[in-house]
Parts: C-alpha cells; structure tokens; sequence
C-alpha cells in the first residue's frame, strides 16, 4: 500500500511540478515578450494565414492552447474580432501547442539542475526587469523538467506490474479505449500540454523485454487524440454567458479536434509507421517521446491543412449549430469589452481595457452634445438621457477599476505596462469627472427649468458658446490620445482662453443684470454653479490633453486602427 501511495503523490506532485513551471514560463515569457507580445497581437486581425501564424505565435508564448483560445473568445466577444479571424487563430493555436511537446521530447535531465541553477542566480542578482524575467524562464524550463524527471522516476515500477501492464495492453488494443482516457485525463488536468507529457513520460518506460514501450506509438496515438479532444472543454466553458460568436468560436475548436480524431483513428497503424519513418531511429524507449511530439505537430499541422481552405464551411458549420436567434444587446451600464477570462493575458486584457476607456470616453461625448443640445431647444426628456449615461460612466468606471485591480494583482505586467496603465487610469478619471459634471450641469439646467429661471438670452447664447467650446476641446484631447491631432494642446488652449474669456463676460454682464435690476439676484447661486461646472471640464479638458501630451497613447495598448 505504501509503494502505491508513494507512486501515486510522486506522480501527482512531479505532475504539480510541471504545471506550476509550464505556468510560470509563460508568465516570464510574456513579461520578457513585452512589446514584441502586442506585435504578435497585431497580427490577429490580417488574413487566415496571419490568424494561423499568430495563433501558433502567442500559443508558443503562453505554453497553452486554451489560453489563446480563451484570448480568442474574449476578443470576438468584444467585437474586437470577426468570427473567421478567430477561428483561424484557433487553428494556429492548436499547432504552437505541439511546441511544448517538442521541448518535452529532448533529454536534458543531465542538465536540469543546471538549468534551475543559472536561471535562479539571473533572476537573482540581475535588477533589470528584462533580464531577471528571462532568468526566470529558465529557472521554470528547468522545473517543467524537474516535473518530468520525477513522474519518470515513479513511474518505473508500474512497468513490471502484471496487473497495469495488462490494462495498458487493453488500452494499447483499442483506440477508442485510447481517446477516452486521453479526453479523461484533460478533463481532469485542464491542459493537454500537461497531459502529453505525461502520455511522453509513460510511453518511455520499458516493458518487460526492457527495450520496446510499455505503451508503444499504436497505444500512444489514440491517447493523444484523446488529449486534443479534453483539451476543447475549457474553450465550451470560457464561452459560458458570452455573444453567440464567443460561442462559435469555442465549438469551431471542438469541431476541429473531434474531427481530426475521427480521421485519424482509422489509420493509427500506417500514421505510427509513418511517424517512425520520419522520426530519429534508435531503441523504441529512447526515440518514442520525440516520436508523440511529431505525431502531435503533423497531426495539428494536417488538420490546419485541411481546414484552412474550408474555413468558410466551418463559419456556416457553426453558424447552423448556434443559429443567431434574437438580436443580442449588451446593456449599456455593462461593458462591452472587459471579459475576465483573458486577465491572465496583460498585452490582451489592456487592448480590453482601453477599448472600454474609449467607449466611456463617446458616452462622454454624447452627454455633452445632450446637454449642449438641451440649452439650445429646451428639451427636458433629453437632461433624462444624460442622467441615464452617467449611471452608465459610474458603473462602467467602477467596473474597469475592478478589471485593472485583477490586472495587477494577478502580477504579470511589466513595469512599462504598469507605466502605461497608470496613465490610462488618469484617463479614464478624467472622462468620468467630464461625465460627473455633465450631469451635474444637467441636474443644474433642470432646476433652472423647474423654477422657471429666466436668463437672458445674451447669457443663453454665451452659455450655448462656452459648451461648444467645451465640447471642441474635449473632441481634440480625445483625437490627441488617439495619436490622431498634434497640435490639440494647441488648440485646446486656445479654446480655454475663449472659455475663460466668456466665463469673465458672463459674470460680469449678470452682475451688471442684477445691479440695473433686469436679473433677479437669487438667480445668482445657480447661474455661478453653470459657470463653474463648465469651467471645471475645460481643465478635465487640459488634464487629458496634457497626458497625450506626455506620451500616452491609445496606439500603445490598441495598436493602428
């Protein structure tokens, strides 16, 4: 009893091992990545080809296919990417995963403390972020096979086991046997990279001859079909409450996979001498790991082969399986972008967060046209609709700062991310005080109304000025972030002295109203409220075209659009 438990916590804690150096090389990569991480994302909305490259891409970078796959569903669940494009980087993801296996397949176990040694004394004793990130990546490469090693070791005396050689043997004979146990296996790990290489680390002990596998290439293919299958389900689940395209996406993964499954069970013999025929020659227990690996790439390469050219089909295939029944509306007060399935994904979660800052940033910009809109007609019904968006703003703000909060504590960002970050923070701060104060005036101009105010029309005019100016210089700070107006801080300027300059008239010429008793001084209190409220966004106004001006740029975080 106490030989199998320690099998048994060997196997599962070199299997923790694995995992927790697999994540955090991915997690180092992408720090070490940085900029090149949002280059690799650029490429998402090109071509299918494109799509298929960057796929396989970002995979390699995040050591997970789901992963990607989840980036994918977020992406197309923001309208941020077409159903295609998504598919397409799909069938990339499913290629970059085989990457992890063909890293797997070489045998380094004489080195793997060497590995841990060095990149532990780099991450150690280097201050530069860069550096320490990569001398952490390969501290994690040498714990991912320090994962390995160890299952390896408790795995030796299941070899000799008459009782699991025997089921292997079951196993081994039936392929469907086969993918059930791989599709099992990851639906218990949650991640095919995990359980392949365990699939690689059994498939290396000998059998009872001591030379060939103890599962061979024929019992090893089936199990990985298996693993390709499991692997699908956190897609399904991420996909959970998400747009009818989130969803398409996830089951165009499913199809891909199952289907190749299908096609290839039927040949697993000729496909395992065809793997063997291109595959290093040697003593089976040697070459079978790098063996699995090339099983695992042609197999994903093929798929993407045939796919490719029917990636039309496949749209229509998934758009017949969820058909688009009711028009699907976000509510406003929801974001429309933030999905926090890809917070673990700093270069893709911040691409979320800024399209939602911008989101915010036309809510704005509507409130103003309202309310400029209501000085000029009256119209009391349209004070309602900028109330309603700055409930919006309020818990659209509330929620982006809970998305950045998850962001950072989730500790992958680098420090220019957190940089950069920081001031889309004071961005968005801006454009919800531009949003406060929006309804404030709304709030101000009702009361107006209510108690039947009675500006002069002079004063209405300058008021109606004084908001088109406001209205201009926020337009231009907002063209500024978006790297679209150079000369904004410019022109910004010069529309806060032409408001400052009204502000001055405006309160000079009511107070000369109130003295020659044309303007009740009770009107006073509320008309100076106007006065401040407008004066307050024009430096919102300035705040944020200072930011453009200190070299924050939408362009970082969302790229050219």
């Amino acid at each position: 009893m106490n030989d199998v438990m320690e099998i048994i916590f060997g196997l599962f804690g070199g299997l923790a091992i694995f995992i927790f150096g697999m994540n955090l090389m991915s997690e180092c990569l992408q720090k070490a990545a940085g900029e090149r991480m949002k280059q690799i994302l650029g490429l998402l909305t090109r071509n299918r080809l494109m799509g298929v490259l960057a796929g396989a891409l970002v995979t390699a970078v995040l050591q997970s296919s789901s992963a990607t796959t989840v980036m994918a569903i977020g992406f197309v669940s923001a309208g941020l990417m077409t159903l295609p494009q998504a598919i397409s980087i799909i069938f990339g993801a499913n290629i970059g995963t085989t990457i992890t296996a063909q890293i797997i397949a070489f045998k380094i176990s004489d080195y793997i403390y060497v590995f841990i040694f060095i990149g532990f004394i780099v991450s150690f004793v280097c201050k530069k972020e860069k550096i320490k990130n990569i001398g952490m990546t390969i501290f994690a490469f040498g714990l991912l096979f320090l994962g390995i090693e160890t299952m390896g070791d408790v795995m030796k005396p299941l070899a000799s086991s008459p009782v699991f050689t025997d089921m292997i043997g079951k196993v081994a004979d039936v392929p469907i046997l086969g993918v059930a146990v791989g599709t099992l296996m990851t639906l218990v790990v949650q991640s095919s990279s995990a359980t392949i290489a365990v699939l690689q680390n059994f498939a290396s002990q000998a059998g009872a001859d001591g030379v060939t596998s103890i599962l061979g290439l024929t019992g090893a293919i089936p199990i990985l079909l298996g693993d390709n299958i499991g692997t699908t389900i956190t897609a399904l689940l991420a996909c959970v409450g998400q747009s009818k395209d989130a969803k398409r996406t996830a089951v165009a993964h499913s199809l891909f996979n199952i289907s190749g499954a299908l096609l290839f069970i039927w040949f697993v013999k000729p496909y395992a001498a065809l793997i063997q025929r291109i595959s290093p020659s040697g003593a089976e227990i040697e070459v079978i790991s790098r063996q699995i690996a090339n099983a695992h790439t042609i197999f994903n390469i093929t798929m993407t082969l045939i796919w490719i050219p029917l990636l039309g089909f496949m749209v229509k295939l998934v758009m017949r399986l969820i058909p688009d029944g009711k028009l699907e509306q976000k509510s406003p007060a929801r974001p429309l972008y933030l999905d926090k399935n890809v917070v673990s994904q700093p270069a893709a979660a911040l691409k979320l967060v800024a399209k939602e800052t911008l989101h915010c940033g036309e809510i704005v910009r509507k409130m103003l046209l309202d309310v400029l809109s209501t000085v000029k007609s009256g119209d009391l019904q349209t004070l309602n609709t900028v109330r309603e968006c700055g409930q919006t703003m309020s818990s659209l703000h509330e929620d982006i700062n809970d998305y950045l909060a998850d962001l950072f504590s989730n500790g992958a960002l680098t420090e220019q991310q957190a940089t950069e970050t920081a001031k889309l923070m004071y961005v968005l701060s801006d454009v919800e005080r531009m949003g406060s104060l929006a309804v404030e005036l709304a709030d101000t101009i009702q009361e107006k109304m209510d108690n039947r105010y009675a500006y002069s029309q002079e004063a209405m005019n300058d008021l109606e000025n004084s908001l088109k100016q406001i209205e201009k210089m926020y337009e231009n700070a907002m063209e500024a972030l978006l790297g679209k107006e150079e000369g904004a801080i410019n022109k910004i300027m010069k529309h806060k002295d032409e408001v400052l300059d009204l502000d001055i008239k405006m309160r000079k010429s009511h107070m000369q109203r109130v003295t020659e008793g044309k303007c009740k001084k009770s009107l006073t209190a509320p008309f100076t409220k106007i006065l401040h409220c407008i004066d307050r966004m024009g430096n919102s106004c300035v705040n944020l075209a200072e930011v453009a001006l200190n070299q924050m740029n939408f362009e970082y975080f969302i790229g050219r659009e």
